[in-house]
């Protein structure tokens, strides 16, 4: 088997890197330091470094006063998750954060902590990644975002700016009995005043100096929330606050993006780690669609196939319909079709090495069949079968599966293989997911995951992709 059939996505960064970070689509994470799930897990660094390591650019910490109130921990607030200190996970970033990738990566903090320990966030900050952090210039509004590649080996603190000190008090009271609005996920805010002989404002502005983009929750109505002010900014909405506010306003969404950075969440009710459709946040531009790591499921897997592309640096470059500013993009409205994509599945091979003799069956060798999707815009959404073959290790199919595409620049292939069983429950034998955009075409041999999106050593189907312009 030749090289060039093993290859069938481009495996070095080839898009253009010098736009700004508006403008690309983020790997990002979602309370990155859990190990499993929202309520009970440990928090730990290693799911930090596993994110890294895998190409992840967004880590998510959410800062809380210790029990003595003299340091600052990262835990799931209002639940029975432990604890981790925020000294170790910044220490796990810096020495991991450029493993996989050489582009920036940005640290979300999600803030519970009084000015003092602000105050003690900013040193700690500063003397952990030194050079490395990414400080603006404070002196005039940021108009728009640097470049991924101005950025390359930087590290990015992005949070809601500290208020002003004489609306700390009033906030602090109001935290206190709006306690879950601030991030919808059950996590509580839990303030305690503090005071010593440093103003209030200058350890403030310590902790203000460390963000180079702003963040915001929403407040007041819909029009408010995506106004394009002078300064760009981030702003977070839960995934179905988006889906709720798309239904009505999905080109300003759109608009907004093409400047501003728009986070997306887990509802609060995803207390298991599960995860949400991506292509929700990603056709209305959102750049941060913020997923739990260490969850599984298929919407696991369209993430990290949308991550493939551009060499797998975590930064993929948005497709011009959704930066174009005379003609704003709709997602739920009906386009020409644009290509078709040609796949044609001609046999799998692997299984018999890979798993035992009575792996799947028995008395009898497998039957696999290949399940072929599109998922994409709502108009490309679709799925197609392989006939099964029965009782062999090496099945051929040699059929040709064809998909319509309205908008292949955000389309991704998902190819799963089962293996058919008489009771009706059929056993998994392999995935994955691939962006269209990136698929090389040609005959090639195209690895197969498990469940948990590590690929097998010797499980491979052997496909043809053709791309037909209309």
């Amino acid at each position: 088997m030749t090289l060039d059939v093993l290859i069938y996505l481009y495996l070095q960064v080839h898009h253009d890197m010098s736009s700004p970070l508006a403008h690309y689509f983020l790997y990002t994470g979602h309370n990155s330091y859990l190990t499993g799930n929202q309520l009970s897990s440990e928090s730990s660094t290693t799911p930090i470094i596993n994110a890294l390591k895998k190409g992840v650019r967004v880590i998510e910490l959410d800062l809380w006063p210790n029990s003595r109130e003299d340091d600052v921990e990262v835990r799931h607030g209002g639940t029975l998750t432990s604890s981790v200190k925020l000294r170790d996970c910044l220490n796990a970033i810096r020495d991991n954060a450029f493993e996989a990738s050489e582009y920036p990566v940005v640290i979300t903090f999600e803030d519970h902590i009084t000015p003092p320990l602000q105050r003690k966030v900013a040193k700690m900050v500063d003397d952990i990644f030194g050079g490395m952090l990414f400080r603006p210039n404070h002196s005039r509004k940021m108009k728009k975002f640097p470049s991924p590649e101005s950025l390359k080996r930087r590290i990015l603190i992005s949070t809601k700016p500290p208020e002003s000190p004489e609306n700390q008090s009033q906030k602090v009271q109001e935290e206190e009995v709006e306690s879950n609005e601030d991030k919808d996920d059950g996590s509580k805010l839990n303030h305690k005043d503090e005071s010593d002989d440093e103003s209030e404002e200058e350890k403030s502005l310590a902790y203000r100096n460390l963000i180079s983009i702003h963040a915001g929750k929403p407040k007041g109505n819909v029009e408010h929330w995506l106004l394009d002010h002078d300064q760009v900014r981030r702003l977070s909405l839960s995934e179905q606050v988006l889906e709720e506010i798309a239904k009505t306003r999905a080109t300003d969404i759109v608009r907004f993006t093409q400047r501003n950075l728009l986070r997306v969440y887990p509802k609060g009710s995803r207390v298991d780690s599960s995860n949400y459709d991506p292509m929700n946040g990603w056709m209305h531009g959102a750049q941060m669609v913020a997923f739990n790591m260490q969850g599984h499921g298929h919407y696991l897997r369209y993430m990290e196939g949308m991550f493939k592309a551009n060499g797998g640096c975590g930064y993929v470059k948005k497709p011009d319909i959704l930066l174009n500013n005379n003609k704003i993009f709709d997602p739920r409205v009906n386009r020409p079709v644009q290509k078709t994509l040609q796949v044609l599945v001609y046999m799998g091979e692997g299984w018999h090495s890979e798993f035992g003799q009575t792996h799947f069956d028995f008395y009898s060798p497998p039957d696999f069949r290949v399940q072929v999707g599109i998922h994409g815009v709502p108009a490309d959404i679709d799925t197609k079968v392989t006939r099964t073959i029965e009782d062999e290790w090496v099945p051929v199919w040699n059929e040709e599966i064809n998909f319509a595409l309205t908008c292949p620049e955000l389309a991704l292939l998902y190819i799963k293989v089962v293996e058919r069983d008489f009771s009706g429950q059929h056993d998994f034998a392999g995935q994955t997911c691939l962006p269209v955009s990136e698929l090389k075409e040609g005959i090639r041999a195209v690895r197969l995951c498990n469940r948990k999106g590590e690929p097998y050593k010797s499980v491979r189907l052997l496909i043809q992709f053709r791309v037909f312009n209309h």
